[in-house]
């Protein structure tokens, strides 16, 4: 049974930065993918940003150059720095695992977190 466990959201003015945890269990993390969503109040859960195993990375195009994703396979943990933050950010966060890049890229996750709540004060 794989488990995630998201940590570092917060309550941050804009323009301002946080770094989204994830840790993962299980012995299979450096061998998958691995990536975030984001569920806006109201709206579709939306992909931000997924990883490979060789760490090739992918990012949604309102994130792109604010937010980077990376990984560390000796503590089978998961990263997203986030920076020059916005109120349209705000969202609950998600980490999401998966066997390859693609899955991700098209929303499909074997496994997702309980979430992390992340708000951006205008």
């Amino acid at each position: 049974q794989v488990q995630l466990v998201e940590s570092g959201g917060g309550l941050v003015q804009a323009g301002g930065s946080l770094r989204l945890s994830c840790a993962a269990s299980g012995r299979t993390f450096s061998s998958t993918a691995m990536g975030w969503f984001r569920q806006a109040p109201g709206k579709e859960r939306e992909f931000v940003a997924a990883i490979s195993w060789n760490r090739i990375t992918y990012y949604a195009d309102s994130v792109k150059g604010r937010f980077t994703i990376s990984r560390d396979n000796a503590k089978n943990t998961v990263y997203l720095q986030m920076n020059s933050l916005k109120p349209e950010d705000t969202a609950v966060y998600y980490c999401a695992k998966a066997p390859a890049l693609h899955y991700l890229q098209n929303s499909q996750s074997d496994y997702w977190g309980q979430g992390t709540q992340v708000t951006v004060s205008s």
